[in-house]
């Protein structure tokens, strides 16, 4: 599996590119028409990652559940992590990209997961059915996602047979896998995009090895 981000264009417009960059403006690229996914390469800090992994492993977090309003992100989110000593900055790092979500697609109020995985979600390639959903890992592995020209779609869902994705026919080369780092912040782009019906970004939730945890935060438009 290929773990290196890759930044692709295409000038070919039915063709969907993703766009990576070390700012977080990278991520107003998603209102491009043929952008699949945006990615912002966030490094969070070594210690704050230690830190978490561990305590993850020693007791975990409480899956969250949250709508929360643009004009009090913060206040919504006091209760999240509050026992823990590392609690204030994950929250401001989750402040700080729900906050961005919502002023780019000018949001009164988002729906917030913050779920923590010790095997895979989502194991099987598939797409969202949402217009577009901001994944960011904190512990763990990053989700990963395989271009649409690599794959046979026939072989989504129930046309895998019950097979996992390596040995139904959907992916032709394991090395065509991508993923996302710890600590990347990813706009997806779905189905229900305008204009992006049958183009949205093909992914998964990656493998998980024993003994270790997975923090996940997305974040959605509410109904």
């Amino acid at each position: 599996m290929n773990t290196a981000l890759k930044t692709e264009y295409f000038e070919d417009q039915e063709k969907r590119f993703t766009v990576a960059g070390d700012t977080p403006e990278v991520l107003t690229d998603i209102y491009q028409d043929n952008c699949n996914m945006a990615v912002w390469l966030r490094q969070l800090p070594s210690e704050f990652i230690a830190r978490l992994s561990q305590d993850l492993r020693d007791r975990p977090l409480m899956n969250t559940v949250l709508e929360v309003g643009a004009e009090t992100i913060v206040d919504d989110l006091v209760g999240v992590a509050e026992d823990r000593e590392y609690g204030a900055q994950l929250r401001g790092y989750m402040a700080e990209v729900i906050d961005m979500f919502c002023v780019l697609f000018d949001a009164d109020k988002v729906g917030v997961r913050l779920t923590v995985l010790t095997q895979a979600m989502c194991p099987r390639f598939h797409y969202d059915r949402v217009p577009c959903r901001l994944v960011t890992t904190f512990s763990g592995a990053g989700t990963q996602w395989i271009a649409d020209e690599l794959i046979d779609k026939t072989k989504l869902g129930h046309g895998s047979n019950g097979k996992p994705d390596e040995f139904s026919g959907l992916i032709h080369r394991t090395s065509d896998i991508q993923a996302l780092a710890c600590g990347d912040v990813a706009l997806l782009k779905g189905d229900t995009w305008e204009g992006n019906e049958g183009k949205a970004l093909i992914h998964r939730s990656p493998p998980i090895e024993a003994g270790e945890c997975r923090l996940l935060m997305t974040v959605d438009f509410t109904q």
